[in-house]
Protein backbone atom coordinates (compact mmCIF):
# COMPACT_ATOMS: atom_id res chain seq x y z
CA UNK A 1 0.00 0.00 0.00
CA UNK A 2 1.51 3.20 -1.65
CA UNK A 3 1.46 5.63 2.04
CA UNK A 4 0.46 8.94 2.17
CA UNK A 5 3.50 10.92 3.90
CA UNK A 6 7.17 9.98 3.07
CA UNK A 7 8.94 12.12 5.74
CA UNK A 8 6.77 13.81 9.12
CA UNK A 9 7.57 15.60 12.01
CA UNK A 10 5.94 14.77 14.77
CA UNK A 11 6.10 17.00 17.97
CA UNK A 12 5.56 15.49 21.53
CA UNK A 13 4.84 17.53 24.49
CA UNK A 14 7.43 16.90 27.72
CA UNK A 15 4.15 16.69 29.51
CA UNK A 16 3.03 13.37 28.26
CA UNK A 17 6.03 11.76 28.73
CA UNK A 18 5.61 12.36 31.89
CA UNK A 19 3.22 10.59 32.76
CA UNK A 20 1.00 10.36 35.51
CA UNK A 21 4.08 11.42 37.80
CA UNK A 22 3.65 14.76 35.99
CA UNK A 23 7.81 15.83 35.89
CA UNK A 24 10.65 14.01 34.64
CA UNK A 25 10.64 11.12 32.57
CA UNK A 26 8.06 8.13 33.06
CA UNK A 27 10.07 5.23 31.59
CA UNK A 28 6.89 3.01 31.34
CA UNK A 29 5.76 5.95 28.84
CA UNK A 30 8.65 6.63 27.00
CA UNK A 31 9.00 2.85 26.08
CA UNK A 32 5.81 3.00 24.52
CA UNK A 33 6.36 5.75 22.99
CA UNK A 34 9.11 4.45 21.72
CA UNK A 35 7.78 1.91 19.99
CA UNK A 36 5.04 3.66 17.92
CA UNK A 37 7.91 5.30 16.78
CA UNK A 38 9.57 2.28 15.86
CA UNK A 39 6.65 0.87 14.13
CA UNK A 40 6.24 3.74 12.18
CA UNK A 41 9.97 3.66 11.37
CA UNK A 42 9.89 0.23 10.46
CA UNK A 43 6.78 1.25 7.39
CA UNK A 44 9.85 3.44 5.45
CA UNK A 45 8.55 6.52 6.85
CA UNK A 46 11.34 9.27 7.44
CA UNK A 47 11.22 10.61 11.21
CA UNK A 48 11.81 14.06 12.58
CA UNK A 49 11.07 14.06 16.50
CA UNK A 50 10.92 17.68 18.77
CA UNK A 51 10.20 17.26 22.05
CA UNK A 52 9.13 19.87 24.46
CA UNK A 53 10.33 20.63 27.97
CA UNK A 54 8.02 21.37 30.26
CA UNK A 55 8.02 18.31 32.21
CA UNK A 56 11.40 19.73 33.49
CA UNK A 57 10.61 23.16 32.77
CA UNK A 58 7.10 23.72 34.61
CA UNK A 59 9.08 22.16 37.46
CA UNK A 60 11.73 24.62 37.47
CA UNK A 61 9.02 27.71 36.91
CA UNK A 62 9.82 28.83 40.87
CA UNK A 63 13.36 29.08 39.99
CA UNK A 64 12.73 31.18 36.75
CA UNK A 65 10.84 33.81 38.67
CA UNK A 66 12.45 37.17 38.64
CA UNK A 67 14.60 35.92 35.87
CA UNK A 68 14.62 37.65 32.31
CA UNK A 69 12.45 36.14 29.53
CA UNK A 70 15.71 35.63 27.11
CA UNK A 71 16.98 33.79 30.27
CA UNK A 72 14.05 31.92 31.01
CA UNK A 73 13.65 30.56 27.61
CA UNK A 74 17.30 29.64 27.79
CA UNK A 75 16.30 27.25 30.41
CA UNK A 76 13.41 25.34 28.62
CA UNK A 77 15.56 25.24 25.53
CA UNK A 78 17.74 23.28 27.25
CA UNK A 79 15.25 21.23 29.11
CA UNK A 80 14.25 20.21 25.40
CA UNK A 81 17.76 18.75 25.32
CA UNK A 82 17.91 16.81 28.05
CA UNK A 83 14.57 14.99 26.63
CA UNK A 84 15.96 15.05 23.43
CA UNK A 85 18.97 13.10 24.69
CA UNK A 86 17.05 10.70 27.78
CA UNK A 87 14.57 9.83 24.63
CA UNK A 88 17.32 8.96 22.30
CA UNK A 89 18.52 6.09 24.77
CA UNK A 90 14.59 4.60 24.64
CA UNK A 91 14.55 4.67 21.09
CA UNK A 92 18.28 3.02 20.84
CA UNK A 93 17.06 0.15 23.09
CA UNK A 94 14.72 -1.01 20.23
CA UNK A 95 17.35 -0.95 17.61
CA UNK A 96 16.57 2.39 15.99
CA UNK A 97 19.54 4.79 14.92
CA UNK A 98 18.93 7.84 15.69
CA UNK A 99 21.16 11.59 15.84
CA UNK A 100 20.06 14.14 18.14
CA UNK A 101 20.27 17.73 16.50
CA UNK A 102 21.08 21.09 18.07
CA UNK A 103 20.25 24.56 17.72
CA UNK A 104 22.57 26.03 20.04
CA UNK A 105 26.23 24.32 19.94
CA UNK A 106 26.49 21.61 22.74
CA UNK A 107 29.37 19.19 20.70
CA UNK A 108 29.68 16.73 23.14
CA UNK A 109 25.85 16.37 23.12
CA UNK A 110 24.72 16.74 20.07
CA UNK A 111 25.74 17.92 16.45
CA UNK A 112 24.07 21.42 15.49
CA UNK A 113 21.47 21.76 13.73
CA UNK A 114 21.00 22.43 9.88
CA UNK A 115 18.19 21.42 7.34
CA UNK A 116 20.51 19.70 4.84
CA UNK A 117 22.10 17.33 7.71
CA UNK A 118 18.29 16.82 9.15
CA UNK A 119 17.39 15.34 5.91
CA UNK A 120 20.69 13.65 5.18
CA UNK A 121 20.73 11.44 8.29
CA UNK A 122 16.76 10.70 7.73
CA UNK A 123 17.56 9.81 4.54
CA UNK A 124 19.95 6.94 6.09
CA UNK A 125 16.98 5.60 8.10
CA UNK A 126 17.96 7.46 11.15
CA UNK A 127 15.32 8.84 13.77
CA UNK A 128 16.21 12.84 13.83
CA UNK A 129 15.41 14.18 17.31
CA UNK A 130 15.76 18.36 16.90
CA UNK A 131 16.18 19.77 19.92
CA UNK A 132 16.48 23.51 21.45
CA UNK A 133 13.79 25.29 19.98
CA UNK A 134 14.70 27.42 16.96
CA UNK A 135 17.70 28.69 19.45
CA UNK A 136 16.07 32.28 20.11
CA UNK A 137 13.96 33.26 22.90
CA UNK A 138 10.03 34.33 22.71
CA UNK A 139 9.68 31.06 20.19
CA UNK A 140 7.66 28.18 21.59
CA UNK A 141 8.64 24.76 21.01
CA UNK A 142 4.94 24.52 18.46
CA UNK A 143 6.71 26.84 16.61
CA UNK A 144 9.87 25.56 16.60
CA UNK A 145 8.18 22.23 15.35
CA UNK A 146 6.67 24.01 12.31
CA UNK A 147 9.55 25.83 11.40
CA UNK A 148 11.40 22.57 11.10
CA UNK A 149 8.49 20.55 9.26
CA UNK A 150 8.97 23.43 6.17
CA UNK A 151 12.98 23.48 6.62
CA UNK A 152 13.44 19.76 6.34
CA UNK A 153 10.73 19.80 3.65
CA UNK A 154 8.46 17.24 5.66
CA UNK A 155 4.85 15.63 4.44
CA UNK A 156 2.90 16.87 7.31
CA UNK A 157 2.72 18.01 10.88
CA UNK A 158 2.01 15.32 13.26
CA UNK A 159 1.01 17.09 16.78
CA UNK A 160 0.77 14.20 19.44
CA UNK A 161 -1.48 15.32 22.74
CA UNK A 162 -2.91 13.86 25.61
CA UNK A 163 -6.37 13.71 24.04
CA UNK A 164 -7.38 12.11 20.78
CA UNK A 165 -7.70 15.54 18.65
CA UNK A 166 -8.57 19.37 18.50
CA UNK A 167 -11.87 20.38 20.52
CA UNK A 168 -13.95 23.74 20.33
CA UNK A 169 -13.15 23.60 24.28
CA UNK A 170 -11.40 22.17 26.94
CA UNK A 171 -12.65 18.50 26.81
CA UNK A 172 -10.71 18.11 30.38
CA UNK A 173 -12.63 21.13 31.94
CA UNK A 174 -16.17 20.64 29.29
CA UNK A 175 -17.62 17.33 29.68
CA UNK A 176 -20.00 19.03 26.58
CA UNK A 177 -16.71 19.72 24.38
CA UNK A 178 -17.40 18.92 20.96
CA UNK A 179 -14.40 17.00 18.72
CA UNK A 180 -13.60 19.55 15.25
CA UNK A 181 -12.49 16.60 13.03
CA UNK A 182 -11.30 18.78 10.14
CA UNK A 183 -10.37 22.41 10.93
CA UNK A 184 -8.37 24.95 8.39
CA UNK A 185 -5.50 26.57 9.27
CA UNK A 186 -7.66 30.13 9.30
CA UNK A 187 -10.53 29.12 11.63
CA UNK A 188 -7.76 27.38 13.34
CA UNK A 189 -6.58 30.84 14.03
CA UNK A 190 -10.05 32.77 13.98
CA UNK A 191 -11.67 30.21 16.57
CA UNK A 192 -8.22 30.70 18.75
CA UNK A 193 -8.01 26.99 19.00
CA UNK A 194 -4.94 26.36 21.93
CA UNK A 195 -3.95 23.14 20.78
CA UNK A 196 -0.89 25.53 19.15
CA UNK A 197 0.12 28.71 19.60
CA UNK A 198 -1.08 31.39 16.73
CA UNK A 199 2.34 31.77 15.62
CA UNK A 200 2.85 27.94 14.81
CA UNK A 201 -0.70 28.10 13.28
CA UNK A 202 0.47 30.77 10.94
CA UNK A 203 3.89 29.56 10.17
CA UNK A 204 2.07 25.97 8.73
CA UNK A 205 -0.60 27.95 6.83
CA UNK A 206 2.06 29.84 5.07
CA UNK A 207 3.94 26.97 3.94
CA UNK A 208 1.05 24.96 3.29
CA UNK A 209 1.77 22.59 6.20
CA UNK A 210 -1.14 20.37 7.04
CA UNK A 211 -1.46 18.95 10.99
CA UNK A 212 -2.94 16.09 12.17
CA UNK A 213 -3.42 16.62 15.85
CA UNK A 214 -3.94 12.65 17.29
CA UNK A 215 -3.16 10.92 20.91
CA UNK A 216 -0.12 8.99 20.63
CA UNK A 217 -0.38 6.93 23.52
CA UNK A 218 -2.72 4.62 22.19
CA UNK A 219 -1.72 1.52 20.02
CA UNK A 220 -0.96 1.87 16.61
CA UNK A 221 -2.48 5.77 16.15
CA UNK A 222 0.55 6.65 15.04
CA UNK A 223 0.91 4.04 12.43
CA UNK A 224 -3.08 4.87 11.43
CA UNK A 225 -2.14 8.45 10.85
CA UNK A 226 0.86 7.15 8.67
CA UNK A 227 -1.75 4.87 6.74
CA UNK A 228 -4.40 8.02 5.83
CA UNK A 229 -6.80 6.45 8.16
CA UNK A 230 -8.73 9.46 9.99
CA UNK A 231 -7.32 9.31 13.69
CA UNK A 232 -7.19 12.33 15.55
CA UNK A 233 -8.03 16.30 13.85
CA UNK A 234 -6.87 17.19 10.82
CA UNK A 235 -6.01 20.84 9.89
CA UNK A 236 -5.93 20.84 6.60
CA UNK A 237 -5.15 24.05 4.04
CA UNK A 238 -7.94 26.26 3.69
CA UNK A 239 -9.68 26.95 0.03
Amino acid sequence: MALPYKRVLLKMSGEALSGKQGNGLDPEVAQQAAAEIKSALDMGVQIALIIGGGNFFRGAADMTKGMLRVEADSVGMLATLMNALLFKGYLQELGMSVCVLSAFKVEKAAEFYLPQRAIAHMEKGQVVIIAGGTGNPYFTTDTAAALRCAETQCDVMLKATKVDGIYDSDPVKNPKAVKLDTITHQDALAKNIRVMDATAFSLCMENKIEIIVFKLLESGNLKKCLEGQPIGSLVKKGG
